[in-house]
Formats: structure tokens, sequence, C-alpha cells
């Protein structure tokens, strides 16, 4: 089974069997330079233009995260109003939002402290909720440089105990693994995983009401539907699993993952679509619409993983959402040309591409042009 490209659906549409969040990409400001070491400058108009696009499908959107190139680009100030903005335009159409807050605000120069730690997050959290979206709990930097050694664990549940009280609304927790951000070896205070995920399901135990669910990115599907099992009743496990996301949604006997997951930026008509069918029951449509897809993903969030927020930027170029391939932080140039050329190979064969031959030639200037500036 396939679905054109080119098939949208309303908000009427929304799946009720799992709660869906594409993470969404930000659109640089072509006409602003970017690099590494300059301030964010985002393309509002394109930006909150494929936020309605998402919403239109039915699908959530979860923003100011990965794959909007949160530490990686996007600065706090522009995710400050990434945040404002979309809030407002989710409460116009009446879309679902969750948006993350972190402490990226803090200043690198100095030493981290819980306090600071816990203060970073709470000025966060006052921003998404006042913007009116669901608090999604990043993982901290900060808080995995001084959560080291025995008392690791502790240092942990002391912030999360801390935070999630004086939340309005139950949070989504988020475990990214390093493959997305090495930055974040030994999150939860180990680096045996085994352990990590039983001190993350202690904090969730022990603040169930305040915890909607958990957004799990490891890349490690039996790993995923351990914890999904071992969660209390009413929290959701979200995936972010970008390689099994198909089988960790559908499910099996004991239960399903919801999701919130990066590739449904470039593949949201088919994460719609086949959504729908599940809502019926028809889990063979459901594969028919997410299986080609596989493979694209995989290629997508190939190592180094952290780097998969170019090719979606590029998947948005070649199917008309941009009008150009330029990055905040210049991370246009994060992967090769043979990489995109293959991205635009698997692309085509998924069935994403709303205009395959606007994609052609975007991809043939691409190649004529030995690269991406």
């Amino acid at each position: 089974m396939t679905v054109p490209p080119t098939q949208s659906a309303t908000s009427d549409a929304t799946a009720r069997s799992r709660v869906m969040f594409a993470a969404a990409h930000v659109v640089a400001d072509p006409a602003v330079p970017q690099g590494p070491d300059t301030p964010a400058a985002v393309d509002w108009d394109a930006t909150l233009a494929f936020r309605r696009h998402l919403w239109s499908l039915g699908l959530g959107v979860a923003d100011a995260m990965d794959t909007a190139q949160r530490g990686a680009g996007l600065d706090w100030p522009a995710a400050r109003k990434l945040i404002a903005r979309c809030g407002a335009e989710a409460r116009a159409v009446g879309g679902l939002l969750a948006c993350g807050a972190g402490t990226d605000q803090l200043d690198p120069a100095e030493e981290p402290t819980i306090a600071r730690i816990v203060a970073a997050y709470e000025q966060q959290i006052e921003v998404v909720e006042d913007a009116g979206a669901q608090v999604v709990l990043m993982a901290s930097r900060a808080l995995a440089a001084i959560a080291r050694g025995p008392e690791a664990g502790a240092v942990y549940a002391e912030v999360y105990g801390r935070l999630l009280p004086q939340l309005r609304q139950p949070a989504i927790l988020h475990w990214l693994g390093t493959p997305f951000d090495p930055a974040l070896e030994g999150y939860w205070g180990s680096p045996d995983l085994d352990v990590a995920a039983a001190r993350l399901l202690g904090i969730i135990r022990a603040h169930a009401a305040q915890v909607d669910g958990v957004k799990v990115s490891l890349l490690d599907s039996a790993r995923e539907i351990a914890i999904r099992r071992a969660l209390p009743a009413g929290v959701r496990l979200y995936t972010g699993d970008d390689f099994h996301y198909p089988e960790l949604i559908k499910g099996d006997e004991h239960g399903f993952s919801h999701a919130l997951l990066g590739i449904f930026d470039p593949i949201a008509a088919q994460a719609a679509a086949a959504l729908a069918v599940l809502d019926q029951g028809d889990t063979a449509a459901f594969d028919a619409i997410l299986g080609p897809t596989v493979p694209l993903s995989r290629h997508l969030f190939s190592a180094p993983t952290s780097r998969y927020k170019t090719g979606v930027v590029f998947l948005a170029y070649l199917a008309g959402h941009q009008d150009h391939f330029t990055m905040i932080a210049g991370a246009q140039r994060n992967r090769s040309t043979e990489h995109l050329a293959e991205l635009h190979r698997l692309a085509q064969q998924a069935n994403i591409l709303p205009d395959p031959e606007l994609a052609r030639d975007r991809m043939n200037k691409i190649l004529t042009d030995g690269g991406h500036s």
C-alpha cells in the first residue's frame, strides 16, 4: 500500500489510539550569515508554516527540541521566541504542542550546581507553560556533568523531584541516548543502562501523577519495550527510536508505544495515514505505509547520528517546504553530498516527495554545485 505524497488530512483525522508528535525542524533565515559562533537567525514565517502543515495532518508538534537544533545552533534566546510564537500558532489552530525545557541558557564558564540547574529548568518551564504548551523536561548536559559517582542517582532524584511537583500539567521526561548527544553519557547517574533505567523508573514511580510519559531515544527496541512494560499505569512511553518505530508503535499483546519522533518531520503525511489505519485496527495497512520509510530513516539517522538534522532539513528543501538549504550554525555542511544523494534516492523509494520533479531539480543543483554552501 502506498500513500500519495500530497495526501493531507484535517485535524479531525487526529489519531486517537496513539499520541503522536512530530519533532519539528526550524528554517534558517538565508539572508543572515549562519555559523557555529553566530546567534541563531530564524525564518519565522517558513518555520511556523511548517508547523501548521504538521497540525493540518493531525499530528502534534514537539518543538524547541533536538530536531530544532536545540544545543546545536538554536540558542536559548531563539528557542524562547520559537516557543512563544509556536504557542500562539497552536492556540490559533487548536494544535497539540509540547516544547522542550532544559538548561542551555547556563553560562558554560560557570561551574554548574544543583541550584543553578534547577533555576535554569524553572525559567524555561515558565516560558513553555506560559505559551500553553506541555513541558518536555529535556536531558541536561549540565546535570550530566555534575551527577557523577556513587551519589549520582540521588542528584537526579533531587533535581527532578524539585521540578515535577511545580508543573501545571504532567510532563514528558526525555532520555536522549549518546548516539544523539555524547555529552549525555551516564544520564540518570550510570553508564550501565540497566542501572540508569532503574533510576529513571524510580523517579517516575515517585512522581507518577506529574509524569505524562517518557520519551526514550536509545535506538534499542528491546530496552524500550522493557521500560514500557515497567511503567506505572497511565504513564506513556513515547518512542524516540527512529530505527524501529513501526513495530514499537504497533506494539504487542502487552502494550504499545506512543511517539515523539524526528523522522515524523519528513514523513508526516505517511505517519498520519499510517496512524489513521491503525486507529481502525488495520495493522497490515499500517505496516504497508510505514515499512517503506524505514530504510530512509535508518540512513537519515546513521552514525554520526547527531547529524541527522542536516538530512531532515535537506528533505524539507527537496519537498518544497522551504526554498533554500541553509541551516542555523551552518549545519548544512554536516553531511556529505553522497549522503544527501542517497537520502534523495530513498525518499523517492518511500514516496514522500510531493513534487518529484522539483526534488530532482534541487538534487541536481546540489550535485552540480559540488556540494552545499
